[in-house]
């Protein structure tokens, strides 16, 4: 669906990194976790390409100016990088956005039973706040969250008020265990692999990583790739991968945006 939608708050929630609420028409409101949508950052030609976004959440909040008195929003979480982000940064309450979504593939969370284990980087946290959001409701979750430094971990708050157990690690040092998250996660999992899921979004390095992790110790793992993409809805083929069964001979690619942006790792090519 294609949609107009207008901008409740545009906060920035640590240094370079914002949190945008948006009202949230009928379309949106059947979203399920792990789905992205595309936004068009102003009415003119630059730039020219719609940004893809992973819905952060999804929810209510009282209001004056519906005859229900609650008004439904979601939220995306982004980093500003680029041209596009930059302007996004500047949109106040009251603006308008053009929105494709919601589009893709979202998180199986399977048999309620056993513990969920979240594994998150920078904007990577965006779709597992809204998974934990459902999965907290009849599965004991887990987040294991990193960044480069303390201004890279996001939203841990939340997660917390959800009633999730939160682990933090930042390479340098600055919060939480020094290291890489995926050392933390490997620690943990050497303790019990019994039952548990891995959900994880976040840069490719660290997904190949947790890809090597989950089958070393034969572990359910759902991944969702972060990519560059000119249309979400698999036209433009810009934003393929290498699925588990491509050769030379044979090609098998999965395009992130339409076959993804939720993949279980074994899926797909990690080299």
């Amino acid at each position: 669906m294609q949609f107009k939608s207008m901008i409740i708050s545009n906060i920035e929630v640590s240094p370079g990194y914002f949190k945008m609420r948006m009202t949230a028409p009928p379309a949106v409101r059947s979203a399920t976790p792990g789905q992205f949508i595309m936004v068009r950052v102003r009415d003119a030609i630059d730039p020219l390409l719609r940004r893809p976004f992973g819905i952060f959440d999804l929810g209510t909040f009282a209001t004056a100016y519906t005859d229900c008195g609650t008004q439904t929003y979601f939220e995306i979480l982004y980093k500003v990088v680029g041209k596009g982000t930059e302007m996004l940064s500047t949109l106040h309450q009251g603006d308008h956005l053009d929105i494709l979504g919601p589009l893709g593939k979202g998180f199986m969370p399977g048999d309620p039973s056993g513990e969920k284990i979240l594994v998150g980087g920078g904007v990577g946290m965006a779709p597992l706040y809204y998974l934990a959001k459902e999965m907290v409701k009849t599965s004991k979750v887990r987040l294991f969250a990193g960044g480069r430094n303390k201004e890279d971990i996001l939203c841990i708050t939340e997660f917390e008020r959800l009633g999730v157990e939160t682990y933090v690690s930042t390479d340098d040092g600055t919060l939480g265990a020094s290291g890489l998250v995926t050392e933390v996660l490997e620690k943990h999992l050497s303790e019990s692999i019994d039952n548990k899921t891995i959900f994880a979004c976040g840069p490719f390095p660290m997904l190949r990583a947790i890809a090597a992790i989950a089958g070393r110790h034969d572990i359910p793992c759902q991944v969702s790739l972060e990519a560059y993409m000119a249309c979400g809805v698999g036209a433009c083929l810009g934003c393929v991968m290498k699925g588990r069964n491509h050769s030379n001979e044979t090609p098998d690619y999965r395009c992130v945006c339409k076959d993804g942006p939720v993949f279980d790792y074994r899926d797909l090519q990690w080299d």
